[in-house]
């Protein structure tokens, strides 16, 4: 099961092979980079230059071209020691890394807190939803390549979603709920599944008969595509591209990703991005002894996840399944901040990398924003990431930069891509109930830590 993730300004409580010839994938990827150019130029108009404010807010986020202070991220020791002190969190490591070379790399607590053990660099953390990311990634590869076409339906890789419905709520005579199902204004595309914009929802948050349906929806043992059929059975909460509605779309991305390269979801993320990348401990199931023996454990009050990767399933989980490392992270992270490249292998073309990290439901997109809506105030959504967009409402903003990409994860591992000031920073930790005031206190260390 995944997590809901929570922006950390956020403070709402709440997871075949398609072989085409050289002819089609060129004809594909023309397709596709024509809708993607198509898109970046509407989107054009809602970005400005990194590092500035909108002309009509207030001006936030550091000078680009800023460094870090190394002794002003001190600050986070402190805090870090106290939150395990309190028992709040067991443990946490955190990694700041500008320009390439690594600012902050430390760990505090406990990795085993019935144990004691030492929370250590080499722990691995489940990251629950940043896995969204990391499948949202190898799909865009698929588009890089013509084997993926954005606006593909779904129904072209899944054939059961051709005949999916949206569940309407209403009242019957006596007034007790019922639901009406009712076709699809249009198919579901990929872009959908990227965006969580398809109409899948999770079940565990939220109220309703379409939430109901979804009881049971883990239980077994299932693979992707038999989760996809799952899926495929239950009622839409809204129509495709009408609203921003964290679910299980990337879990069905992962599905078409695996029937679009005619390989499991781990083999193709294993040989085109994991292991090229350097990222060996970025995985869905632990089975090596010694590796399991590193998994990071949380306290027993938030022993409730109903999977985790020690708990070896045929379910891949594209949307919440993953563990990783903070070394593995500090490889992902710098191809993030490179633009989808690092040490002279690209993973992600420019015009790809810019469509993923763009908004695509802004003003004017036609996708609407509820109480769920987890990016938070100030940022849109790209295929994968949350997207600074503006300042926000709050006043002083919450720290940050125009285009900063960021996404986070049930147990609190915390990912934040600042382009404008050649920065990231990842915060790993397994700490359901206590990972949002950690995630707020170390990203205003890092943004004060910033020359003036």
């Amino acid at each position: 099961m995944t997590g809901s993730p929570r922006d950390d300004e956020c403070v709402i409580v709440i997871g075949v092979s398609c072989l085409w010839s050289a002819v089609i994938q060129s004809t594909n990827v023309c397709r596709q980079m024509g809708r993607i150019n198509s898109i970046l130029l509407v989107s054009a108009v809602a970005l400005l230059p990194s590092g500035e404010a909108r002309a009509d807010g207030p001006l936030f986020g550091p000078p680009p071209g800023t460094t870090v202070s190394i002794d002003k991220l001190a600050p986070i020791d402190d805090f870090l020691k106290g939150e395990v002190a309190a028992g709040r969190i067991p443990g946490a490591c955190v990694l700041v890394q500008q320009h390439g070379k690594q600012l902050y790399k430390k760990c505090f607590g406990t990795r085993d807190p019935d144990t004691g053990a030492p929370l250590t660099e080499d722990a691995i953390f489940p990251i629950h939803s940043v896995t969204k990311t990391i499948t949202s990634i190898a799909a865009m590869m698929l588009v890089d390549r013509g084997k993926i076409a954005l606006d593909d339906p779904v129904a072209k890789y899944i054939p059961s979603f051709a005949g999916m419905k949206v569940g309407v709520e209403r009242s019957d005579e006596s007034g007790k709920p019922v639901l009406d199902l009712v076709p699809l204004r249009r198919p579901m595309t990929v872009e959908d599944l990227l965006l969580q914009t398809s109409g899948i929802t999770y079940g565990f948050y939220g109220q309703g008969l379409v939430k109901a349906a979804y009881a049971g929806i883990y239980l077994g043992d299932f693979d992707n595509a038999g989760f996809a059929e799952r899926i495929a059975k239950v009622p839409l909460a809204e129509q495709p591209h009408t609203l921003w509605d964290y679910g299980h779309s990337t879990d069905v991305l992962g599905r078409v990703i695996e029937v679009a390269s005619g390989k499991s979801l781990y083999q193709f993320e294993k040989e085109s991005l994991l292991d090229p990348l350097g990222m060996i401990t970025t995985e869905f199931f632990l089975t090596d002894p010694a590796e399991r023996a590193r998994y990071a454990r949380p306290l027993p009050r938030d022993r409730h996840i109903e999977r985790n990767s020690l708990d070896v399933t045929r379910w891949e989980s594209g949307g919440g399944g993953m563990v990783s490392t903070l070394a593995d992270f500090a490889r992902y992270g710098q191809m993030l901040l490179n633009g989808g490249a690092l040490d002279g292998k690209t993973y992600l073309s420019p015009t790809i990398f810019k469509a993923m990290t763009t908004d695509h439901i802004g003003p004017g997109a036609g996708v609407a924003r509820d109480v769920y809506y987890y990016p938070g105030d100030g940022f849109g959504f790209g295929y994968g990431f949350g997207i600074r967009t503006d300042p926000g409402n709050a006043i002083p903003p919450p720290p940050g930069s125009l285009g900063e990409i960021k996404w986070d994860g049930a147990t609190g591992c915390y990912l934040v891509i600042d382009r404008a000031e050649d920065m990231f920073f990842a915060v790993m930790q397994d700490s359901p109930s206590g990972r949002q005031p950690v995630q707020i206190a170390v990203k205003k260390i890092i943004y004060d830590a910033f020359g003036k």
